[in-house]
């Protein structure tokens, strides 16, 4: 069984809607249980009277509550009830009994209710809610007299059954909502940190969590690819939207695979052009070979989706190495980046490469001659830089 499904489940409840209703079904459920067991035991104790009626009281309101929350789908009146009887119901109890002494302190069971509004609500609300518990605890102590004079008496061995029984399984509640508090707090961490890990290199999320601001470094020796899917444009105008994404998605994807596998880092995606770093942020001396390979997968993956797909997909390839500055800037939706000379020269190895070929630059020539087979492509008229000597990559020797 589902535990997310079982408590006032409606289809289009969000993750968090769900654990929010079968958190507080299982904490009512729970008082309850405990209301049940303090009827039976104040009946005992006290007989048939108001001390044994109000924890059965309890019990009928709030499971009540349960099932009409459960039938109309909506958990938050079961909240505000938990929340109200257990503060009142359980200061009726002590009250009635008398002494605060003699009830073994009942009304310790009313910081459940403060605990729990501070589960479900905001830090001002769960506020309002401890006021109106501290308000009852000063009555109790101001009017102690009062109460004794018109409570019951208490044998020793009663006085000590309640003090274990309220502190005991109170702490043991409380114990709960804590461990409540901790693994939500470590799951949305865990999240928060999935998702920057998704936007930013592991160390630059690392230093900005750490040393908010921009954070900018420089790179002696790196390697950057651009790859862009030829026609993409024209393909775009043939098919819904919702194809043209997934089938960009399931492109990029395997992209992203590819990265991960090579050890590189992606550094963002335009339009239907990716583009990738090696050495970038953290260094190693092999990033223009992991690149070179990473760079002929992606060919070979292309094929691949090509040769499924039935459509003409190729790819233009420009890589160049040399020194960059890499880091995040911004203050909203800031991002991973890079800039420099490397940067506008390996993209301009891109735009006038052809189609399925990689074309690198002479540093990068000179870099893997030894290590990969190339063809020379001859002098390229490169937009900013002039005449450039350039090669197009073609397999590992």
């Amino acid at each position: 069984m589902n535990l997310k499904t079982f408590f006032a489940y409606a289809p289009d409840d969000t993750d968090d809607i769900r654990l929010e209703k079968i958190t507080i079904f299982l904490v009512a459920a729970s008082c309850c249980v405990a209301g049940t067991a303090w009827t039976a035991m104040y009946y005992i104790i006290f007989g048939f009277g108001l001390v044994s009626l109000l924890p059965f009281a309890f019990v009928v309101i709030v499971g009540t509550t349960i099932v009409v929350c459960h039938f109309t789908r909506n958990h938050r009146p079961l909240v505000y009830v938990q929340i109200i009887c257990i503060i009142y119901i359980t200061a009726l109890i002590q009250w009635s009994i008398g002494s605060v002494f003699d009830s073994g302190f009942v009304l310790v069971w009313a910081f459940c209710g403060p605990i729990i509004a501070l589960m479900f609500f905001s830090m001002k609300q769960s506020i309002v809610w401890l006021l109106l518990y501290l308000v009852n605890i000063a009555i109790t102590f101001a009017f102690e007299d009062f109460f004794v004079t018109h409570g019951h008496p208490v044998s020793d061995d009663a006085r000590v059954l309640f003090f274990f029984m309220n502190l005991s399984i109170w702490s043991f509640v409380v114990f709960i909502f804590a461990s409540y508090f901790v693994i939500s707090a470590v799951s949305e961490r865990a999240k928060a940190d999935g998702l920057l890990l998704n936007i930013l290199p592991r160390k630059t999320a690392q230093i900005l969590k750490s040393r908010p601001g921009v954070f900018a470094e420089e790179y002696d020796d790196a390697s950057v690819l651009f790859a862009d899917i030829v026609d993409f444009t024209r393909y775009s105008s043939t098919v819904r939207p919702d194809q043209l994404v997934t089938k960009l998605n399931e492109i990029f994807f395997c992209f992203d695979e590819l990265t991960i596998r090579h050890g590189l880092e992606k550094i963002k995606t335009i339009g239907d052009a990716y583009m990738v770093a090696g050495g970038v942020p953290e260094p190693r001396p092999d990033h223009s070979q992991a690149i070179a390979n990473l760079a002929l997968d992606m060919l070979a993956i292309i094929r691949e989706i090509k040769k499924d797909s039935g459509e003409g997909f190729s790819l233009r390839i420009g890589i160049h190495i040399g020194p960059v500055v890499a880091g995040a800037i911004g203050k909203n939706k800031f991002a991973y980046d890079m800039w420099g000379d490397t940067v506008n020269v390996a993209s301009r190895m891109e735009s006038s490469g052809a189609s399925n070929t990689i074309q690198v630059t002479e540093a990068v020539y000179q870099r893997l001659r030894d290590k990969y087979q190339f063809s020379a492509k001859g002098t390229v008229d490169i937009k900013g830089k002039g005449q450039m000597d350039t090669y197009n990559l073609l397999a590992p020797l």
